[in-house]
């Protein structure tokens, strides 16, 4: 499991490396909520992709080694204790939008410029995905109990429209 002090560190020291990442999955959710809702399994990490070795070098300085390979659409870091993050390449383009490549060919996961916002685990700030773009990602797939709870808790918090 990673807990909220873990994921505090880690996206402290890739701030200071000056690296650029936005927390999605279950603890973006949580960043928007400002608050812990559920327990995490990992750490889901959307990043430039041109910043990727950087990224891949830091983290395994902290003890991570990659465990899983699914580029050019993700990869999985682990560390030794168990944590794991979830790591989403993003190629940005000029007004600030992005693409993530996907597993069918010519269709790409998109990120338009508002899909980027703040949120805070344990009342620090940190970047994340918007509330709408969590949402986009939950679909398309029988929803598993924590994404039931976590669209349960943005539709509480924010008012928006879920698929399930």
């Amino acid at each position: 499991m990673m807990q909220s002090e873990q994921a505090i560190a880690v996206l402290g020291e890739i701030e200071r490396a000056g690296l650029s990442v936005w927390v999605g999955g279950g603890w973006g959710i949580d960043a928007l909520l400002g608050k812990q809702t559920r327990p995490h399994r990992d750490l889901d990490l959307l990043h430039v992709a041109g910043e990727e070795s950087r990224l891949m070098a830091l983290l395994a300085g902290l003890g991570f080694a990659e465990t899983v390979d699914w580029r050019p659409v993700r990869f999985v870091m682990a560390h030794p204790d168990g944590r794991e993050i979830d790591l989403h390449p993003l190629v940005f383009a000029a007004d600030g939008s992005a693409e993530q490549a996907s597993l069918e060919p010519g269709k790409p996961f998109l990120y338009p410029a508002s899909a980027f916002a703040e949120g805070g685990i344990d009342g620090i700030a940190v970047p994340c995905l918007s509330a709408e773009q969590q949402v986009h990602f939950h679909q398309g797939y029988e929803p598993a109990d924590r994404d039931l709870h976590d669209m349960a808790r943005l539709r509480e918090a924010f008012g928006i429209a879920t698929h399930f």
